[in-house]
This record gives structure tokens, sequence and C-alpha cells, in this order.
């Protein structure tokens, strides 16, 4: 069996050094530095011509290319030619194709080199531009509900009913967990401060009005951006990938309308019964915490809370759902038919889709919560 690596330097001649390579060359091994040789050329001085004998090399791999390469890039700072007709013909071509694309020295310098202000610039730049993308892709919307207010729109209603699945009755099983949790954790926190003024009925006033008119609507919404937006987003990346979106418009069917619009109308339907589905879960919540901790009893938070609860804080809990339903489906929609031609643009698709969605979430919340109390309700 063949050593390991092993290196050694001749001078056949007063003007040239011979590199003799011979055992197993390969990453594992214990193999000589390219150092060695550059060390010889310096102290050899006259030398102008390196030469290999592989002869005696059993195998090799990426060990023996790091050497040579690291080699190679001595003598060219040296200007000293490398005789490379003694290596392996593989070896060879290998080497020659590493040459032929060379790598760029300066591009990760230059992107360490903008400047703060380019930066900002830049960023700026892009927020005007995707507002663009976002208004227009806005418009295409309204455009497909006018076309499916006066029924031309293109799209199949088994389709819509399919996505009426998917955001609906299989999302309750997250709905029914976070929104319990959050009417419990609500209540529990209450609690804590209300036991101190020994006004532990206010825990139903509290849990009831802050689920059904906001509570419930923000973490519903919260959960379909991240679970149906994403997804909105991934399929339709996915099929820009494979070209089905350019074969639609090849059809002369519109993908607004043959895709979004489907998507758009399940979750604006959806997100209101989803609503009021979390509201009952979220007040259960707070009931276990009432009747299992604070000794109320059963029949007197549930009065408390229906005394709390009236048709204004009802509707803009439905209305708050609604909006958040519109905003998850534009964000997925609008992110997945951005999407770039790759596999790892699907990935940035559907993560840009759930940021944007739970944005659009906080701020409609916070433009929504002042003008109620603008409003006075």
């Amino acid at each position: 069996m063949s050593a390991a690596g092993e290196l050694l330097i001749e001078q056949p001649s007063q003007d040239s050094l011979q590199v003799i390579l011979s055992g197993h060359w390969k990453l594992g091994e214990s193999l000589p530095s390219a150092d060695v040789v550059q060390q010889r050329v310096a102290g050899t001085p006259g030398v102008r011509n390196i030469v290999f004998d592989t002869r005696q090399l059993a195998d090799w791999d990426s060990g023996l290319l790091i050497f040579l390469i690291n080699l190679r890039e001595f003598c060219t700072q040296q200007k000293l030619p490398i005789d490379d007709s003694g290596l392996p013909q593989g070896a060879r071509k290998l080497l020659a194709l590493a040459a032929a694309v060379p790598e760029k020295k300066d591009a990760r310098k230059a992107e360490s080199k903008v400047s703060f202000f380019t930066h900002v610039g830049s960023e700026t730049v892009d927020f005007f531009r995707s507002s663009g993308e976002m208004l227009t892709f806005i418009g295409e919307t309204v455009i497909a509900f006018g076309n499916l207010l006066r029924g031309r729109a293109q799209y199949r209603k088994s389709d819509l009913w399919l996505v009426v699945e998917s955001c609906g009755g299989q999302a309750l099983p997250i709905v029914s967990l976070i929104c319990f949790l959050v009417g419990l954790i609500l209540a529990f926190i209450g609690a804590i401060q209300l036991k101190l003024f020994g006004a532990q009925i206010y825990v139903a006033d509290l849990v009831g009005i802050a689920m059904v008119r906001l509570m419930a609507a923000i973490m519903t919404g919260i959960v379909m951006a991240g679970r149906t937006g994403g997804a909105f987003a991934a399929q339709l990346g996915t099929m820009q990938v494979n070209q089905e979106i350019d074969a639609l418009k090849t059809l002369g069917i519109s993908p607004m309308e043959f895709l979004v619009l489907p998507r758009m109308l399940a979750l604006a339907l959806m997100m209101p019964l989803l609503c009021l589905y979390a509201n009952v879960l979220g007040i259960l919540g707070g009931m276990v915490v009432g009747v299992g901790m604070l000794d109320i009893g059963f029949i007197q938070y549930y009065n408390e809370t229906a005394k709390a609860i009236n048709l204004w804080n009802l509707g803009i809990g439905l209305f708050s759902g609604t909006v958040f339903g519109v905003i998850v489906a534009l964000s997925g929609c609008m992110r997945g038919m951005q999407c770039g031609r790759s596999a790892s643009a699907v990935g940035g698709a559907a993560t840009s889709a759930v940021v944007t969605a739970i944005v659009g979430i906080i701020l409609s919340t916070a433009l929504i919560t002042v003008l109620c109390n603008i409003l006075g309700i």
C-alpha cells in the first residue's frame, strides 16, 4: 500500500525545479503544503521554470488540486511559468477549468464599501417602487372584483370552495388553541390586578370586550398570515417558476381572476366566521380562569360577559376580521405573483407575504382604533 502524499524537489538544471509527487494525495491524508515549494524557489536564485513528475502518484482528489492552485497563484505572482505536462490529464483539465473563470477579487470589497447614505437611498427607491407595484396590484384586484360583480370573471367555483375549506375548516385547530390561550392569559393578567380591589368579577368584562372587539380578530389574522398567506405566496410563486401563470396569459385567461380572486373571496368570507369562533374560544379561556381561580360562578361569569358585550363591539371585531382577511389574501397573492423564477425566490416570497400581512394587520388595527375613538364607539 502506497504511503500518504509525499513531495520531493529536485533541480535537474540550473534554471528549473522538478516537483515529484508520490503516494495518496487525498483530503483525508497528511499532505505537504505548497509553502515547501515556495521556500525552495525563494532560496534558489535563477529558477525560471517548474515541472512535475507524477509517475509515482497513486491516486488523488481535491487535496492535489488545492496544492496545485496554491502553487500556481504563487508562481503567477512571481511571474514564474509552470509546465503542467507531467500532471494527470484530469488534474490539467480541472486546473484549466478553474483558470477559465477566475474569481472576482473586488466583488466582496465593493459590497462592503457601500456607504450609509447609498444604502438609505437604495432602500428608499425600493420602497417607492414596491409601493407602486402594490397600488398596481390593488387596482388589478379591484378590476377583477368589478368583473365578478358583472358576471364576467373567469374563475371556477370548485377552486373557490377548495380554498374556503383550506382557510376555514382546516384552520380551526390552530385558531382554537391560540385564541383559547390568549383569553386565558388576558384573564390571568387582569385577575392579578383586579384581586387587589376585590373586583374579580370584572375579569369577565375585560376578557369579553378585549376578545370580541379586537384581540380575536388580531390573533386570527396573524395566524392566517403565517398559515394561509404564506401558503398563497408559495403556491402562486411555484406556478410562476413553472411558467403556469404565463400559460394562463397565453390562453387569454386573467391570472387575477382565475387565481387571485378565489383566494381573496375565500378569506374575506371566512375571516368573520373564524373571528366569531375565536371570540367563543377566548371567552371560554377567560372563564376557565374566572371559575377555576377566582371562584366566580359559571352563570355569574356568563351574565357579566353578556352584559359587557354590545353589538358595537361585535361589529367592530367582525369588520376588523374582514379587513385583516383582505390584507392577508392581498399580501400572499401579491408576493406570489411578484415571485422570481428560482426555487429560492419562492421561499423569499412566502416570507415576504407573512411579514407584509402582519405589518398590514398592525397598521390597520391602529387606524381602526383611532377612528373608533374619534367616532366615540
